[in-house]
C-alpha cells in the first residue's frame, strides 16, 4: 500500500488532538475514515448502494460495538456480539438525526453509515468520534452532502464547563452531559442529561459547543479537499407551482377545513379524503402512460399545499390544527395506583397522548449488569419505553423494542436519574416501564411525567418530581412562532422538535432536533423560557394527583431491612458452603445480601418476617455480653452441665449446679434434655478461654441484678454455685484433667466468639 494514498488531518479540541485518517482501511467503501483521540479509534464508513424507486431517504446507520476494542470477550453464551446494545443504538441515532435533514431532496440511493470502535482507552468516549467520523466519511464519498457536521460533548465539572470530558468524569463527576452536533452555521441536534441545570447555563454550553464544532467542520473540509471523491449530481424533484395554485383553487377550502378538525384520527381521515380527491382529479387516466408522472406531480403539489396551509395558519393567524394557542397545553388528566397489584403505577393523559407507567422494585441482586465497552458495570435504576402500534390506530408486528423505543426510554431515564435516591438511601433496584396507549405527539415526555408519578406512588423517595414538555417551531422568514406541547402534525411539518424535562429548579434532560438553518440563540432562549413555564404548570397538575412520595411502600413490594455486622462475622452468617444463610432464607422465605463491609440487606415479602429475620441475624452475630438474655435450645448434656445454643454457632454452658436453682440434682438429664428450650442469662464471658457461663433466667440469685452485679457474681464463682456439689462443678469447669475433655468435645464452655460448625470447632454430636 502506497503511503501517498494515506491522508491525515488533525484538529485540536480542548487541548486534545482528534485525527482523521483515510486511505488505509476499508478502501472499497464509498468513503472511509479512522478517527482517533488518545488511544480510542473508530472506523467509520459510508457506502452507496442501488438506486431505489421510493419516496423516502433510504438511509441506515449502524454502530457495531466490538468487545475486543476494550480487551474483553463477550459475556454471552455464544461469546460473540449480537444485536447492538443500548449504547450502540443511541450513538447510531445521534449520528442519524443531524445528518438525515442534510441529504439532498431526491436522493434515493441506498446509503449505509457504519461505525466500528477498534480501540477503547476508557478516557475518550467513542460516541463523539463516531459522530464526527460518519460525517467525514460522507464528505469523502460521492454523496453530495452540502456541509460537514461536527459534534462535541460539554460537561460541567466543579462548576466549570469542560469540552469533551474524560469518560471517568462522565460516570459520576459531572452535572452536565451535553452532546451537540451542528454545522458551521447552526446547531442541528442536542442530547443532554443534567443535574437541574438552569436554562441560561444550557445556552452558554451550546455557545461553547458551537465554537468547537466549527473547528471540526473545517478539519473535515480540509480532508475532503485532498482525498474526497467527485460528488454525484442529483436533480431534486421540481414542484409545479402552477399545479399548486390550481389545487388550491379547487380544493384549498376543503383542505383548510380538513386540517382544522380537532380530533387526530378524524383530521387524518378528512385530510386523506381531500388528498384522494386531488390525486384522482389531477393524475389523469390510470391507463395512460403519463399516469405515474402526473400522480407524482399531484402528490408533491398537494403535500406542499397542505404544509403551507398549516404553517401559515400557525405563523400568521396563531391558530394550531387542534385550535389551541401557541402557549396552550392540552388538557391533562392523571390517575395513580391504577394497577392494584403493582408496586406503583400512574396513568398520564395529555390530549390524545396517553402513557401508563409502572414501577417495579427488586433486590440489589436484580440490578442490570452491563457488558459494554464503557466503565459502568451495572445500573440500579432504568426505564423502558414501549410504543405498540395500536397507540396510533394501526396494526403491526410487535417484535421487541425499536430504535425509537430505546431512544425515548433512555431520554426518560436520564430525566429521572438526578432525583432517584442512591442505593445507600433506598436499597432497591428500580425498573419503570412506560407503555404508550395513545399517541398524538410528545409521548416521550408523557412517559417522563408518568414515570415520576409511578415512582412517587411506589413510595420511592425521589428528591423532586420531574415533568417534561415538547416544544415546536414554525419559522417563516424572520418571523417565528414557538409552540408549546406540540402534536404529531406540528412535529411533522414544523422546523424543530425540542423536548425539555426537569424539576421546578432546573433541567434534567434535553433533546433537540432542528430541521432548518437560521435557528438563532434568541429563538432557543425563547423556547427554553416557554418550556420552563409549561413544565412548572404540569408539575402543579402532578402535585394535585400526588403531593410527594408515599410514606410506605406498596404491600406487594418487597421489604428491605438493613443490618450492620462485624466483617469477621460474615463467615458465621454464611456458614459452611452457604448452609446457614440458605437455611435462614428458607425459614423466613426471604433473601439475604451481604457485602464485604458487613452491610446486610434482608429482603422479604412482608415487613414482619423481614424484621424477625433481621433480629435473628443480630442475635447470631452480636458479641455476647454479661447480662444478655436468650431463649435457647439445649444442644448437648454432659456430666457437668448443659450446652445451650444462644445463636447459630454460639453456645454457652449452664453448669449442673444451676440447672435447678436451690435443688441438688445427680444428673443434668433429671431436669433438662437435649432439645429443651430454656430462658437463660449470661453471667460470665471469658473471651481468652472461650467460655460463656449461663444461669437460668428464673434463678432468684440473679433476678434483678445489674450487669456489674452479675460480673461480680461470676468473679466469685457464682456461675458454678451448687451447694455440696461445688467441687464437682469445679471439675466440670475444667472439663477434665488438663483440659483433655474440652478438646474432645470441641470446647467444654462454648466460645466467646461465634463458633463455626466446621473443622476443630464442630461438636461431633451436633450433626
Amino acid at each position: 500500500m502506497s503511503t501517498d494514498a494515506v491522508k491525515t488531518v488533525s484538529v485540536e479540541i480542548a487541548g486534545k488532538t482528534i485525527s482523521f485518517e483515510t486511505g488505509k482501511m476499508a478502501k472499497q467503501a464509498s468513503g472511509s475514515v479512522v478517527v482517533r483521540q488518545g488511544d480510542t479509534m473508530v472506523l467509520c464508513t459510508a457506502t452507496i448502494g442501488n438506486l431505489r424507486d421510493v419516496d423516502f431517504l433510504p438511509l441506515t446507520v449502524d454502530v457495531e460495538e466490538r468487545m475486543y476494542a476494550a480487551g474483553k470477550i463477550p459475556g454471552s453464551f455464544f461469546k460473540r456480539e449480537g444485536r447492538a446494545g443500548e449504547k450502540g443504538t443511541l450513538t447510531a441515532r445521534m449520528i442519524d438525526r443531524p445528518i438525515r435533514p442534510l441529504f439532498p431532496k431526491g436522493w434515493h440511493y441506498e446509503t449505509q453509515l457504519v461505525a466500528i470502535p477498534l480501540s477503547i482507552d476508557h478516557v475518550n468516549p467513542y460516541d463523539i468520534l463516531a459522530m464526527n467520523g460518519a460525517s467525514t466519511a460522507l464528505m469523502l464519498s460521492p454523496v453530495p452532502l452540502p456541509t460537514p457536521v461536527g459534534a462535541v460533548r460539554i460537561g460541567k465539572i466543579d462548576g466549570n464547563f469542560v469540552v469533551n470530558p474524560d469518560e471517568a468524569d462522565l460516570v459520576g463527576n459531572t452535572d452536565l452531559d451535553l452532546i451537540v452536533a451542528g454545522t458551521d452555521d447552526a446547531i442541528l441536534m442536542v442530547e443532554a442529561g443534567a443535574n437541574e441545570i438552569p436554562e441560561a447555563e444550557i445556552l452558554d454550553a451550546l455557545d461553547i459547543a458551537h465554537s468547537e464544532i466549527r473547528k471540526i467542520c473545517a478539519a473535515q473540509r480540509e480532508l475532503a479537499e485532498i482525498a474526497g471523491k467527485e460528488k454525484l449530481v442529483i436533480e431534486p424533484p421540481v414542484i409545479d407551482e402552477a399545479l399548486v395554485r390550481e389545487i388550491s383553487e379547487s380544493h384549498g377550502a376543503a383542505l383548510d377545513a380538513a386540517t382544522q378538525v380537532e380530533d387526530k384520527l378524524d383530521r387524518q381521515a378528512a385530510t386523506k379524503a381531500v388528498e384522494e380527491a386531488v390525486l384522482e382529479q389531477y393524475s389523469g387516466d390510470p391507463e395512460a402512460d403519463t399516469y405515474a408522472e402526473y400522480r407524482q406531480k399531484a402528490q408533491l403539489a398537494f403535500d406542499k399545499l397542505e404544509k403551507s396551509i398549516i404553517r401559515q395558519r400557525i405563523a400568521v393567524h396563531k391558530k394550531r390544527p387542534d385550535g389551541r394557542g401557541e402557549r396552550e397545553i392540552r388538557d391533562i388528566s392523571i390517575e395513580v395506583s391504577v394497577a392494584p397489584r403493582t408496586h406503583g403505577s400512574a396513568l398520564f393523559t395529555r390530549g390524545q397522548t396517553q402513557a401508563i407507567s409502572v414501577a417495579a422494585l427488586g433486590t440489589l441482586k436484580e440490578e442490570m449488569r452491563l457488558d459494554t465497552l464503557g466503565l459502568e458495570t451495572h445500573k440500579f435504576y432504568w426505564h423502558h419505553y414501549n410504543f405498540p402500534p395500536f397507540s396510533v390506530g394501526e396494526a403491526g408486528f410487535m417484535r421487541g423494542p425499536k430504535r425509537r423505543d430505546i431512544g425515548h426510554g433512555a431520554l426518560a431515564e436520564r430525566a429521572l436519574v438526578p432525583v432517584v435516591p442512591t442505593t445507600e438511601d433506598f436499597p432497591y433496584t428500580i425498573r419503570v416501564v412506560s407503555d404508550i396507549l395513545e399517541s398524538n405527539g410528545s409521548s416521550s415526555m408523557a412517559s417522563v411525567c408518568g414515570s415520576s408519578l409511578a415512582l412517587m406512588d411506589a413510595g420511592v423517595p425521589i428528591r423532586k418530581p420531574v415533568a417534561g414538555i415538547a416544544m415546536g417551531l414554525i419559522k417563516e422568514g424572520d418571523d417565528y412562532t414557538v409552540l408549546t406541547d406540540i402534536a404529531g402534525v406540528e412535529d411533522h411539518l414544523g422546523d424543530m422538535d425540542f423536548k425539555v424535562a426537569g424539576t421546578g429548579d432546573g433541567i434534567t434532560a434535553l433533546q433537540m432536533d432542528i430541521k432548518i438553518t437560521g435557528v438563532t440563540f434568541d429563538i432557543l432562549r425563547d423556547a427554553l423560557a416557554q418550556a420552563q413555564e409549561a413544565r412548572l404548570s404540569i408539575l402543579d397538575k402532578m402535585r394535585e394527583a400526588i403531593a410527594g412520595p408515599r410514606e410506605s411502600l406498596s404491600p406487594h413490594a418487597p421489604r428491605i431491612v438493613s443490618v450492620d455486622i462485624s466483617p469477621d462475622k460474615i463467615g458465621l452468617l454464611i456458614g459452611k458452603g452457604g448452609e446457614t444463610i440458605r437455611g435462614l432464607q428458607d425459614e423466613f422465605d426471604a433473601q439475604i445480601d451481604v457485602n464485604d463491609d458487613g452491610h446486610v440487606l434482608v429482603y422479604s415479602s412482608n415487613g414482619e418476617m423481614g424484621e424477625a429475620l433481621a433480629e435473628r441475624i443480630r442475635s447470631m452475630t452480636k458479641e455476647v455480653e454479661i447480662g444478655d438474655a436468650f431463649t435457647g435450645k439445649v444442644v448437648k448434656t454432659t456430666t457437668f452441665g448443659a450446652f445451650v445454643e444462644l445463636a447459630k454457632g454460639t453456645d454457652g454452658l449452664l453448669h449442673i449446679s444451676n440447672v435447678s436453682p436451690g435443688q441438688r440434682v445427680d444428673t443434668v438429664e433429671d431436669v433438662l434434655n437435649k432439645g429443651d428450650e430454656i430462658a437463660v442469662r449470661v453471667v460470665e464471658v471469658d473471651r481468652e478461654r472461650g467460655r460463656i457461663g449461663l444461669r437460668l433466667a428464673e434463678d432468684p440469685d440473679i433476678a434483678g441484678k445489674s450487669v456489674e452485679e452479675l460480673g461480680a457474681l461470676a468473679a466469685a464463682g457464682g456461675s458454678k454455685r451448687g451447694g455440696d456439689r461445688g467441687d464437682r462443678g469445679d471439675r466440670g469447669d475444667r472439663g477434665g484433667r488438663d483440659g483433655r475433655d474440652r478438646e474432645r468435645n470441641g470446647g467444654a464452655r462454648g466460645s466467646g466468639r461465634p463458633r463455626h460448625r466446621s473443622g476443630t470447632g464442630r461438636d461431633p454430636e451436633r450433626g
